[in-house]
């Protein structure tokens, strides 16, 4: 299964630090790319930064048209969940989206930043609300991928990290690799 996250509507200078923040949330918790609808030079390249030092294999990419990017991936046998809080209780439908993408499905969380157009709710196969008060995209992305993978991406390694992070009962532990 590979796991993409669609941002809508970034919006430059004013979105970049949270925009920031949900790729490398996106990317810790267990998705295998990004994907924005506009070029952000600093925000790609804080994630290829992270990637480098931190390992992994999580791609930075910017589509023109994300209704055709989304409608190719459903043709392509992928599920579409919108992540809004007009949605269906992640509690009640996330053993339904998990026994879905049992069957080869790759998924695209669709998160936005501003007004997500109705198109959105309409290409989404679930709109899945993560509470029912305001709160952050951040948020939202990070309570969605921990319920799909169990937890079980919270304290990955990658072969490949120059830094790693040894979980301590009382100092900082970290192995630098060269």
């Amino acid at each position: 299964m590979v796991v993409e996250v669609l941002r809508l509507g970034h919006r430059g200078e004013r979105d970049k630090r949270i925009s920031t923040h949900v790729a490398l949330t996106a990317r810790a918790l267990g998705a295998d790319k990004i994907i924005f609808t506009c070029e952000d030079n600093h925000v790609r390249e804080s994630v290829n930064r992270i990637v480098e030092n931190w390992g992994g294999d999580f791609k930075f990419e910017v589509v023109d048209s994300w209704k055709s990017y989304v409608k190719r991936f459903k043709e392509n046998n992928g599920i579409v969940v919108h992540l809004t809080m007009y949605g269906e209780n992640i509690n009640k439908t996330i053993d339904n989206i998990k026994e879905n993408i049992k069957t080869d499905k790759n998924i695209i969380i669709i998160i936005g930043a501003e007004k997500v157009p109705k198109e959105a709710y309409e290409l989404a196969d679930y709109n899945i609300s993560i509470g029912n008060q305001p709160h952050s995209e951040v948020a939202a992305i990070a309570i969605f991928l921990d319920r799909l993978f169990e937890g079980e991406t919270l304290y990955r390694d990658y072969d490949d990290a120059k830094i790693k992070v040894m979980p301590s009962k009382k100092e900082k532990f970290v192995i630098l690799e060269k």
